[in-house]
């Protein structure tokens, strides 16, 4: 192992040589700054729909991940939570403000945009929790990204949320 210490030993020696303590100090700081930046990149999302799964449940079950409204949403269902598709449960109130989706209906073959309202004032549900991120956008695109929380738009701060309605808006042109 003599020849190996010999070539690690002269490979350090060459390269103490050649830089200084700031330059490599200077790169690492380049390499962080650089790497930090990665996160802003645009993400190209695909324009097409996924093709479907022929193991998938029932897409007229509201009460599934897999309903066809739900292809953009994000938090338990409101028709796990006493609720429906439409409206709110009960002793919560639908936010002022939304995020919205287009998803397509296998049983009529139509795109519908679909409109996805948090529905605040209760302590989460905690039922029928879906994360589906078809066309998610990031942050920075709020009116498309289901990473927000929308009950803050209700004009009073530390609203808590408790689940999230998928209503049809139109169908898509």
């Amino acid at each position: 192992m003599k020849w190996f210490d010999q070539l690690v030993e002269g490979r350090a020696r060459s390269l103490a040589k050649r830089t200084s303590r700031r330059s490599v100090v200077g790169y690492l700081g380049a390499l962080l700054v650089g790497a930090s930046t990665v996160p802003l990149l645009p993400v190209a999302r695909g324009a097409t729909p996924p093709a479907p799964d022929p193991k998938a449940k029932k897409v007229d079950d509201p009460s599934s991940c897999d309903y066809w409204r739900h292809c953009a949403i994000d938090g338990y269902l409101c028709s796990c939570c006493g609720g429906t598709q439409d409206t709110c449960p009960p002793g919560t109130q639908m936010s002022a403000v939304t995020w919205v989706g287009t998803c397509h209906n296998p049983l009529d073959g139509k795109d519908y945009v679909i409109s996805y309202n948090d529905c605040c004032g209760k302590a989460t549900c905690g039922r029928c929790m879906c994360n589906r991120n078809e066309r998610d956008t990031p942050l920075y695109i709020p009116f498309q990204s289901n990473d927000y929380n929308w009950c803050s738009g209700n004009g009073k701060a530390n609203v808590p949320y408790h689940c999230s309605t998928a209503r049809i808006v139109s169908a898509a042109k």
